[in-house]
Order: structure tokens, then C-alpha cells, then sequence
């Protein structure tokens, strides 16, 4: 996924992107406003990352400028500025969401991955955590290595990576077996396979977490930490 990253605190656009990259994404760095209206208006992007308080032309302009040339294209705003009235200025001016600093990565990963999967659903690749699911081929790679998987262990991983960050329950696991061909699983067949899982992935960033009466929730390495503003 190609992502523009326009922040112009150096510190931190280093950190993340180099960050960004080691979770999948081709990341361009814009340092201020103008260079990233610039990237914008001559690059295609899958998604952007737009800090408000940008030098030499501010993040709202930069935003309301893409958002009148590229009405698909979502925009994550990324700045120190909290207040309700800055937030509602943010979506006013055609943010998809708002992330404000100082923050943890895998949260701002999470949200991204969200993004992109409600404007570009089921399609193309997922990257999260260093893993990457082709899905139209149903191969899976870990930081570039080919990972084993049966039918039953793909459809469950792709449900908990298209659901990062929130509770996939043993409904919905079943309910996707179905649909993807496999019989039905009970309770303790879906435990054996989140098991697998957990095994394939346990040399990565993400963790599998059990979430008792519920379900399961995948989620990032919560050390993971973006540098602070």
C-alpha cells in the first residue's frame, strides 16, 4: 500500500515511517504542506497520514484541496491539536479519522488498516505486523517468509486481520468456514486452530488474544510504540 506521510517534526516522521515500512507500507515523507499538495496532486496513494500544523501551507488546506480532487482517497489526520472544535474542523474539512500525539503505533495501525478496509473492501492485500495476506491468491507471508496455512487456518486468519482490534467471536468463525467451503467447527475444533495460529504467529508483532465469553481480538505487540511528540 503506498501511503504519503506529510509531518513536518523530523523525529518523529523517521520513527514512523520507519515503522510504517516494516508493517508493509511504501511510505513517501512529506515535510510540510507544500510539498505534500504536491506529492498528492501527481502520485496515487492508497491512503494518507496529514498532520494539521504544517509549515508553509497548514494541513486544513492541504486536506480540503485533496478532498475536493480525490473524494475516495481517506485521509488520516494525525496532529497535537485536541480540542473539540480542532477535531470538528478536521472532519468538517473531509478527514476520515483523527489520531492525536502523542499515541501508540499499533493503534494508529489499526486505525489505518480499518480505513482501508471500508474504502477498498475485501480486495488487494492486508499488511499488519510485519504479515501480509494476498487474498486473492490465499497466501500469506511473515516479514517476507512464506507461511503454511490450511483452508481452515486462512479463512480464520484473514477474518481476525480484516477485524483487527476487535473481537471476532467462534460465530463468526463458523459462519466463515461455511461460507468458505468447510464444514461448520465446534467450539473446541476453533480452539485448536486459533492454537495453530498462535504457534505460526508467535515469532511476529502480533498476539492472538482470547477474550473469555466473547471471542478472539488479534492485535499488535502493544511495546510497539511510535515515537512521542
Amino acid at each position: 500500500m503506498h501511503l504519503l506521510l506529510a509531518e513536518d517534526d523530523e523525529i518523529l516522521a523517521d520513527g514512523l515511517s520507519a515503522q510504517l515500512r516494516g508493517t508493509g507500507f511504501q511510505v513517501e515523507v512529506a515535510p510540510n504542506g507544500a510539498v505534500a499538495d504536491y506529492l498528492l496532486a501527481r502520485h496515487a496513494f492508497d491512503i494518507a497520514i496529514l498532520d494539521l500544523g504544517l509549515p508553509m501551507l497548514d494541513g486544513l488546506s492541504v486536506l480540503r484541496k485533496v478532498r475536493g480532487a480525490q473524494p475516495g482517497l481517506p485521509i488520516l489526520v494525525l496532529t497535537a491539536r485536541d480540542s473539540l472544535d480542532d477535531r470538528v474542523q478536521g472532519f468538517q474539512a473531509g478527514a476520515d479519522d483523527y489520531v492525536t500525539k502523542p499515541f501508540d503505533f499499533p493503534e494508529l495501525e489499526v486505525r489505518l488498516h480499518a480505513l482501508m478496509r471500508r474504502t477498498h473492501p475485501r480486495s488487494g492485500a492486508l499488511h499488519l505486523g510485519g504479515l501480509s495476506l494476498d487474498r486473492e491468491a490465499r497466501r500469506a507471508t511473515l516479514s517476507g517468509e512464506a507461511v503454511d496455512l490450511s483452508g481452515r487456518e486462512w479463512s480464520l486468519l484473514q477474518l481476525l486481520v480484516e477485524n483487527a482490534g476487535e473481537v471476532v467471536t467462534k460465530e463468526q468463525i463458523t459462519q466463515t468456514w461455511t461460507g468458505d467451503g468447510s464444514d461448520a467447527g465446534t467450539g473446541n475444533s476453533i480452539e485448536v486452530y486459533v492454537h495453530r495460529l498462535r504457534r505460526k504467529l508467535e515469532d511476529s508483532a502480533l498476539n492472538i488474544r482470547t477474550v473469555r465469553g466473547l471471542g478472539y481480538l488479534l492485535e499488535a505487540d502493544r511495546h510497539r510504540a511510535a515515537p512521542r511528540n
